[in-house]
């Protein structure tokens, strides 16, 4: 048995940047098992397994070792697949989740915008001290949603510079910790650290931009902003803030096309 692999480099317009994402489509979901071992297999931050229904496709993402609830990068990256392969000549492709509802994905002259759910953080006044060893640089101050801690740093360079203790930073699962600070050539700058889910630096993560722009909305007032995330590979995003959604935009490519046996 033979299964359709597209690798795509997600929030970059040119290979070897970005985040790379599987996708894998399929014409029904496989055992859960299998799914897990496929994407242990890709060994990537995500792969993303989609279903046509119709008109539309019910979305999947696993992380090397689970499922995951929201992912940004592995959406674009199936949208880009729909419309490139799949489907192609289509402007807008409907995903169904299990745990974030519809999604969206329409093209944007040069990009992909994706209809994300609104996630504003709180403020968090007793951050664990996990969290504090784990970055092992304090904070100007900590904001959290149910399964991400955001630490909030004064510049740019306190971001960059940061060397986390992952296995610290493990402990403090199911949350993920993200590093963020004003940009210097962007509205603001972002990295995402997610050991416990087999993620040690997730390249460019989408998903935390549905807090990081409500957050930097209202610090900056401003509802449109571009954003970067300045792990290795690096990436770019731009996020607007419509009532309770935020439009994600951001480029991907294609990069593999083949065939993996199970």
């Amino acid at each position: 048995m033979y299964l359709s692999v597209f690798h795509v480099d997600a929030f970059t317009n040119k290979p070897f940047g970005g985040n790379p994402a599987a996708v894998c489509p399929l014409t029904e979901w496989l055992d859960d098992d299998l799914l897990r071992a496929v994407a242990l297999e890709n060994n990537l931050s995500e792969t993303a397994y989609l279903v046509p229904r119709g008109d539309r496709y019910d979305l999947r993402w696993f992380t090397p070792c689970c499922e995951v609830q929201l992912c940004g990068h592995a959406t674009l990256a199936s949208a880009l697949v729909v419309m490139q392969t799949l489907a192609p000549g289509v402007d807008s492709v409907r995903f169904e989740t299990r745990f974030s509802g519809r999604l969206t994905v329409v093209r944007e002259d040069d990009l992909l915008a994706m209809d994300f759910p609104r996630k504003p953080p709180w403020e968090c006044p007793n951050p664990p001290e996990g969290l504090l060893q784990g970055l092992g640089s304090a904070p100007r101050n900590v904001i959290q949603i149910e399964d991400n801690y955001f630490a909030v740093f004064d510049r740019e360079e306190d971001v960059r510079r940061i060397r986390p203790d992952l296995r610290m930073l493990e402990k403090l699962h199911p949350a993920g910790v993200a590093i963020t600070a004003p940009g210097e050539d962007s509205d603001f700058v972002s990295r995402y650290f997610a050991p416990s889910y087999g993620i040690p630096e997730d390249p460019v993560t989408g998903s935390t931009h549905c807090s990081l722009a409500p957050y930097w909305s209202e610090k900056l007032g401003k509802s449109s902003l571009h954003a970067r995330q300045v792990s290795q590979r690096g990436g770019e995003l731009w996020c607007e803030l419509r009532a309770d959604r935020v439009i994600i935009k951001g480029n991907a490519v294609l990069t593999l096309r083949g065939q993996l046996t199970i």
